[in-house]
Parts: C-alpha cells; sequence; structure tokens
C-alpha cells in the first residue's frame, strides 16, 4: 500500500509541470488570437480619450478610454506611445432616445477593442498587440489579422492610433 502511494505521488509530481507547461502554453482561453491580449481589468472606470460615432453599416456609438500612461502621453502629445499604453474602444448600438427625438443613445453592446503597447513584444507590428471581442470573447484569427493593416495603412504616422484626445 506504501508502495503503491510513493509510486502514485511520483507519477503525479512528474506529470504535474507538463501539464502546468501546456496550460500556459495555450495562454488564457479569453485572449486574442496573434497578440494574446485581453481585456483590461477595470476599463469602465478609466478616463475618456474621444467619443465617436461610426456610420453605416455599422451605426455605433463609440467611447475610447485608455489607462493612465495613455493620457499622460496624450496630454503630453507624446509620440510614438510609451510602452504601457492601453487603449480600449467600447462599442454599442446606435438607437433613438425614447425621451428626446433628435437624440440617439448607445444600445447593445457590440464589441470592446484593445490596443497595448509593447515595442519589443509586437515589434512586427509596430510596436503594438490587438484585441477584438465579443461578449467578452476573442473574435477570430482572421479578424485579428486585419487590425493593423488597417492601422498601418491608414495612420502610421501617428504611431498607428486613429483616436485623437477630445478637446
Amino acid at each position: 500500500m506504501i508502495v503503491l502511494a510513493v509510486l502514485l505521488l511520483v507519477v503525479v509530481l512528474t506529470c504535474v509541470p507538463y501539464l502546468v507547461t501546456i496550460a500556459f502554453a495555450q495562454g488564457p482561453a479569453d485572449a486574442s488570437p496573434i497578440f494574446g491580449v485581453t481585456v483590461p481589468e477595470g476599463y469602465k472606470q478609466w478616463e475618456l480619450i474621444a467619443p465617436a460615432e461610426e456610420a453605416a453599416p455599422l451605426d455605433e456609438l463609440r467611447a475610447v478610454v485608455g489607462n493612465r500612461t495613455a493620457i499622460d502621453a496624450y496630454q503630453d502629445n507624446k509620440l510614438p506611445f510609451p510602452d504601457g499604453t492601453i487603449l480600449v474602444k467600447r462599442a454599442w448600438k446606435r438607437k433613438q432616445s425614447p425621451e428626446f427625438a433628435s437624440a440617439t443613445i448607445p444600445g447593445e453592446a457590440t464589441t470592446v477593442q484593445v490596443m497595448v503597447k509593447d515595442s519589443k513584444k509586437y515589434a512586427s507590428t509596430g510596436g503594438w498587440g490587438f484585441g477584438r471581442f465579443i461578449n467578452g470573447k476573442p473574435v477570430d484569427e482572421a479578424q485579428h489579422r486585419t487590425c493593423f493593416a488597417c492601422h498601418e495603412a491608414r495612420v502610421k504616422s501617428r504611431d498607428y492610433v486613429f483616436t485623437r484626445l477630445a478637446p
């Protein structure tokens, strides 16, 4: 009985490091493919950088918020953005206000999009890692492959960032 217990203990101790390695290699289930970006904790309390409106076909209201590193960089007009900058775009379907006919208000949430600046980790994509999430889950790899190309084609001179600080 003791020999069997010792043998079982040896097998478990031998397998655990291997299983832990596999788990960490796959990354968290809620991380974006390619980049490994996750939705940052507490982002809903971050400071607003700018609101935006997306016309048809998306018909969305959007708000870009940033962590303290992002806010400081915007306020200091610092480009390129420093490592540690995190930008989060929240988006909602636009709907008419029931109280005020000419106003639109946020409806159903559509996506949360995240950009993380790490010039070493994301050197091949201008120093930025990207994540796009629906209901807290990352979209597929094909959609993530389009992120950098769009930013590179349109805003390379602004460190690949579309959003300007609202006055």
